[in-house]
């Protein structure tokens, strides 16, 4: 599992050790977002929907989504999961979950970034609505300004990207999500790593921390 506030790399350090261990990433981002675009009139969305408010979805909605791509025959395996559990209940319930299957979390990374870095990344980001692929304006542009390298779809900036809900964002993080960082402490399962620098070094400190 992946922690850490909004910015801090869970999506990218996700997909690159998913592919490492060749597991599944399951991202809680993502799976809501596919779902608004594929069951936009469901129920199932409309409860989402509140994220459109800089809200977390309800505790039942997000473990229904979730374990749903948990329970996929793909994940059997393993797999490495990112954004969710947002705080201490949900964390209860994945476990239940998970050991009511015989499986258990091997590890929880926790990554650490200080707020100011983390408002100039998520403000400088760009997102393909199409395929999902991120860019940043200073960091990792798109080949073609505004155009996405990988499917050649206009890019955007999400909406929960903007300034005002980027604070909103990290408010919700340190009142609810952060707590997770003493739970899984507790329990034995937290590495925390430092998510500043190059993605390629993160990802070797997220290595290096697996091992220990």
């Amino acid at each position: 599992m992946l922690l850490g506030p909004p910015g801090s790399g869970k999506g990218t350090q996700g997909n690159r050790l998913a592919a490492y261990w060749q597991v599944p990433h399951v991202a809680s981002g993502n799976l809501l977002r596919q779902i608004l675009q594929e069951e936009p009139d469901s129920e199932l969305a409309r409860a989402i929907r509140v994220i459109d408010q800089g809200r977390m979805v309800s505790d039942e909605t997000a473990g229904a989504i979730v374990f749903r791509a948990l329970d996929a025959p793909l994940a059997e395996s393993g797999f490495v999961l990112d954004g969710y559990p947002r705080n201490v209940n949900q964390a209860q319930i994945l476990e239940a979950h998970l050991r009511a299957d015989g499986r258990r979390l091997d590890a929880v990374i926790g990554l650490v970034i200080v707020e100011e870095a983390l408002i100039a990344r998520l403000s400088g980001r760009l997102t393909c609505p199409n395929c999902g692929a991120t860019y940043h304006i200073a960091a990792g542009p798109p080949t073609v300004p505004g155009v996405c390298d990988v499917c050649g779809h206009a890019l955007v900036v999400r909406e929960d990207d903007h300034p005002d809900r980027i604070r909103t964002r990290l408010r919700l993080y340190h009142e609810k999500t952060e707590p997770l960082m003493r739970f899984y402490r507790d329990c034995g399962l937290l590495r925390e790593v430092d998510a500043v620098g190059p993605e390629e070094d993160v990802f070797a400190r997220i290595l290096s921390a697996m091992r220990r």
